[in-house]
């Protein structure tokens, strides 16, 4: 098992949570109105004039004009047509640092050549799919099972959303229970039952549009870096046909945005023994970024199921699986079988475990593990933070940069730091007001990045990957520097 880990100094929680809290009661500040303008007049109309024009016929086809939640849609999304190493470029032929990094999967940086060679090769003799075993499915789940100690048994399908919905359904089978907790603020997909609580900590089912409210029956959530608030719920469920699951992101959520207590996974999984809970690690994001042993194998936790998405198929699509231990794993059996000893959870999946998604999974794995590239990409991402706190301070803004390894966080109007004290449901509708003010801001910054050639997660979120050189930092630096010399304290 490869004990490297990108996470050089785990980040000081009790600071960066303190530096949060004053974050969102100060005024909003963000890239000046007339600044704004002249990088949508100067950059996007007249630099990425082929984009504006496709995306505006793209909204007669396409809601929106764009199918990525993750794309950047101020002043409109750009179109992307190369990936390569640390770099985007787009169809009007502007070049950008990829701190998108599709969302965190591409550790060893966009589009590598190692990994697409063994694609191609597999395309010219076996193509993408057959719907039949192939030998990568097997070398994929043996790949995982060497580096996770608790990953016994894996189980290849379509997405990380697949992969939470699979969990619940196991854990329920496992146990006999029906209730599944929650963290508060943690995205485990899309699928009805877990879309609650999502973003902010304590908004239960507001976010959720579209989801009877029915669904939610049996789903719960408790506060971030509270064990009193999770035990509460494990105890009260006790009375009510008992908790089948917790399901954690081990760094805190939305990729640790509120980043966690150290010891605290520690502390869930013991209260998870005590009360006869599976815990459900979901690893989507940290899987193979925090190491090869994954978040789990950093904090030292032995979760039951692990739920993994992204770079499990090398940035390429059908990206999700389930692993576990194998006690629990035989729920997932698969194909066309006469009786079984046990139920086996509703769970299909026509094209997930396809010999392309599988092949690049596999050598993607290797390469990371090869070339040390999760530590590569936590040291870049420590210099990234080290160089954007000394900005801040140079124009004495208000803004909170941390980060867990090559997970970086630029929170500068903290929108998903609020939370919803659930003994005051009522203060949702002002909460997500603020939020919502707060995001069009968080939008607007966004979009200066993208004009300085920085693309970025929503503006405050940045992936580094082994692909960034340390030559490339000055330049990065000077370009968000570019931006925060324009920003200014916002009018209320």
């Amino acid at each position: 098992m490869d004990k490297r880990f990108a996470i050089s100094e785990y980040p000081d929680v009790t600071k960066v949570t303190k530096q949060l809290d004053e974050l969102i009661k100060k005024p909003i500040y963000s890239i000046h109105p007339d600044e704004l303008k002249a990088y949508e007049e100067n950059y996007f109309d007249k630099q990425c004039s082929k984009s504006k024009e496709m995306i505006q016929e793209a909204q007669g086809i396409i809601p929106g004009g764009v199918q990525h939640n993750l794309a950047f849609n101020h002043p409109f999304p750009l179109v992307f047509t190369k990936a390569e190493g640390a770099y985007l470029y787009d169809i009007d032929g502007n070049k950008y640092y990829d701190f998108l990094q599709a969302g965190g999967p591409t550790v060893l940086g966009s589009n590598p050549i190692e990994v697409r060679e063994k694609v191609i090769a597999l395309l010219n003799t076996c193509g993408p799919s057959t719907g039949l075993f192939h030998e990568y499915e097997f070398k994929l789940a043996k790949k995982i099972s060497e580096n996770m100690s608790t990953v016994q048994m894996f189980r290849m399908l379509g997405s990380g959303t697949e992969a939470d919905m699979a969990a619940i359904r196991v854990a329920r089978l496992a146990t006999k229970k029906k209730h599944i907790i929650k963290m508060g603020g943690a995205y485990h997909g899309w699928s009805d039952q877990l879309a609650y609580g999502i973003r902010v900590p304590g908004t239960k089912w507001t976010q959720a549009n579209g989801v009877p409210r029915s669904m939610f029956k049996y789903t719960h959530e408790f506060f971030p870096n509270d064990l009193d608030s999770l035990e509460r719920k494990l105890f009260y469920n006790k009375f009510r046909g008992g908790t089948a699951a917790v399901l954690i992101e081990p760094v805190g959520p939305e990729s640790g945005t509120r980043p966690l207590d150290k010891e605290f996974n520690s502390g869930v999984e013991k209260l998870c023994r005590k009360y006869g809970v599976l815990l459900v690690f979901d690893e989507v994001v940290t899987a193979f970024r925090i190491g090869m042993a994954g978040a789990q194998g950093y904090f030292g936790v032995s979760p039951d199921l692990t739920v993994f998405g992204k770079v499990v198929a090398g940035g390429y699509p059908s990206a999700g699986g389930l692993g576990g231990k194998r006690e629990y794993m035989k729920y997932l059996s698969a194909g066309i079988s006469g009786s079984s000893k046990h139920k086996k959870a509703l769970v299909g999946g026509t094209m997930a475990a396809n010999p392309l998604s599988c092949v690049a999974g596999y050598y993607t794995l290797c390469e990371i593990e090869r070339t040390n590239a999760a530590q590569k990409a936590g040291l870049f991402a420590d210099k990234l933070i080290t160089g954007l706190q000394r900005l801040i301070d140079k124009y004495n803004l208000p803004f909170v940069v941390f980060n867990q390894g090559s997970i970086c966080h630029l929170e500068t109007v903290g929108t998903m730091h609020f939370a919803i004290n659930w003994k005051k449901p009522w203060q949702i509708p002002a909460i997500l007001k603020e939020t919502s003010k707060r995001k069009k801001e968080m939008e607007h910054i966004g979009a200066a990045y993208m004009a300085e050639g920085i693309v970025t997660l929503a503006g405050s979120r940045l992936y580094t990957s082994a692909a960034y050189k340390d030559d490339m930092l000055e330049d990065i630096l000077a370009r968000f520097e570019n931006v925060f010399k324009k920003v200014t304290e916002m009018e209320s």
